[in-house]
């Protein structure tokens, strides 16, 4: 008996790029200065953009939020409960002994039901690195 399988494209330094600068974009169009980080799906850092405005620590904070959507394949705003203090957990150690941000910002990249990659945003307050995270995933997608 064969069995088809269907290759899922990745996601690609270009994806990752249009994706940096979509997000930026999106920040730039509220007076919002960012940090971006694409990471693939293995978790290596694909595309950064930290603005020279922004501030320094917003690059990790961009980081660490695509790389916690990327290992819990969600929105890193729908984790935002279950980090108070009378959450389900306050953080989750990392193989580098830090913890993960679970600040909103944080959005999983999916193509064809399959994640691919994830996107951090930093640098606004985390409602709208939310929005600016999703804005970037959506204009991927209907590239």
């Amino acid at each position: 008996m064969s069995t088809t399988t269907t290759a899922v494209v990745p996601l690609t330094i270009q994806d990752a790029e249009f994706l940096v600068t979509a997000a930026r974009r999106a920040a730039e169009a509220a007076g919002v200065t960012v940090s971006v980080s694409v990471l693939d799906a293995g978790g290596h850092l694909l595309a950064f953009r930290r603005d020279d405005r922004a501030v320094l620590i917003s690059g990790e904070t961009s980081t660490r939020k695509a790389y916690t959507a990327l290992q819990l394949d969600c929105a890193t705003a729908d984790l935002v409960d279950a980090v108070r203090p009378d959450g389900l957990f306050h953080t989750l150690p990392t193989a580098l002994d830090r913890p993960l941000l679970f600040l909103a910002g944080g959005v999983p990249v999916h193509r064809d039901g399959r994640l691919i990659g994830a996107i951090g945003v930093g640098g606004g307050v985390p409602e709208q690195d939310h929005g600016f995270a999703v804005a970037a995933v959506e204009a991927l997608v209907q590239e």
